[in-house]
């Protein structure tokens, strides 16, 4: 076995997956399931049904001490020092020069701030959070003894609540609260990567199956089926959310990529907040823009996207919509050409090919119950 191999983690859950049929592939060091049956199946499932989601190779970072909200602020574009707890809020660790060196989620809980971050960055955003953390608080990395489970789509709640409580299905959008699922102590979140009502679930590393097993079961009669990781992609496409490593990345910064209301208000110094006030008044450079496709038509990571004919910016991250049966794409396109509302092509196999733009999500989202506040 070479020593690439022998490096490649596998979740607590890696049986239930192969014995599901899961097709293994190697991502951000993980061994992890791209689909079961077919990504259209699942990602159908999740639009129509339920699905459910291992996701335990994302990274938990612990901020503990008596100055962790603080902390937290300082090194995240999070405000939560005037929040309640349990609240969650999407930011980005910033870097000094106003990039991205990740998105992630803020936890505000009783005794610590969650940081949950992407799993390609584990290693780095800790690194990162380390050497820069002040006096009063301190960064542990809790990755290691996670198990972290999603269950989306519209029968979310319904099945969870077979096996948790009202106090974790009662929970508002964007909110957190411990609580046991399947007899495991655990935080419950309602927040997801799918656009649609769904939960997250963390628990110690080796009672992921217990939990998997419990809402697998749970939701028999809801059709729900287990989701790789080829379908939480098209999900997350399908919602014009960003992917971190090929949408976002260091050298972009919040406001070309049309997540500038991370960057909330806040009167005390963080990271970056210079550089980021520098760009918004300079403007911006380029924007990232969607763009719809035909049936046939499939935008690739790289593609060139064109304007009347000029190369104007490249494909950040493309595939087929099983939900609008078209291609979809999201790409950055030079500032004097973000504007237009039409005349946009991406060059595929050599071949231009007609792409609308697409303002907003491509589908509607869902995460939301009717009348209910935004996070």
């Amino acid at each position: 076995m070479s020593d690439e191999k022998a490096a490649v983690r596998r979740t607590a859950l890696h049986d239930r997956h192969v014995r599901a049929g899961g097709k293994m592939v190697p991502f951000a060091g993980w061994e992890m399931p791209v689909q079961y049956t077919s990504i259209i199946e699942e990602h159908t499932a999740v639009r129509e049904r339920v699905g459910l989601f291992d996701v335990s190779h994302m990274g938990e970072i612990h901020l503990t001490g008596p100055r962790r909200v603080e902390e937290a602020e300082r090194l995240t574009t999070a405000r939560i020092a005037d929040k309640e707890i349990g609240e969650v809020q999407y930011a980005i660790l910033p870097t000094e020069e106003g990039g991205i060196v990740d998105d992630i989620l803020v936890y505000k809980l009783e005794d610590l701030v969650l940081l949950v971050v992407n799993a390609s960055n584990r290693e780095k955003d800790f690194r990162w959070i380390a050497s820069r953390i002040g006096s009063g608080a301190a960064a542990v990395d809790a990755s290691q003894g996670m198990s972290q489970i999603a269950i989306q789509g519209k029968r979310a709640r319904d099945v969870l609540g077979r096996v948790a409580g009202p106090e974790a299905t009662s929970l508002g959008y964007y909110k957190a609260i411990r609580a046991r699922v399947a007899g495991v102590e655990s935080i419950v979140s309602r927040t997801g990567y799918t656009g649609e009502l769904g939960f997250e679930v963390y628990a110690p590393w080796d009672a992921g199956p217990r939990i998997w097993d419990a809402l697998m079961e749970a939701g028999r009669g809801d059709g729900i089926v287990p989701v790789g990781l080829g379908a939480r992609d098209s999900l997350r496409l399908e919602m014009r959310y960003c992917l971190y490593g090929n949408d976002i990345d260091e050298s972009t910064n919040p406001y070309e990529a049309g997540i500038g209301w991370v960057v909330r208000k806040k009167d005390a110094p963080f990271v970056g907040k210079e550089a980021l006030a520098a760009v918004r008044k300079a403007g911006l450079r380029r924007k990232l823009v969607g763009f719809r496709l035909g049936a046939r038509d499939i935008p690739r990571h790289g593609y060139a996207i064109l304007s009347g004919g000029e190369e104007v910016g490249s494909v950040t991250s493309g595939g087929f919509s099983p939900t609008l049966r078209a291609g979809i794409a999201l790409g950055y396109v030079a500032a004097a050409a973000a504007g237009e509302a039409d005349g946009f092509s991406i060059r595929i196999r050599g071949r231009e090919t007609l792409a609308s733009r697409q303002d907003g999500s491509f589908v509607p989202s869902s995460v939301k119950d009717e009348g209910e506040d935004a996070e």
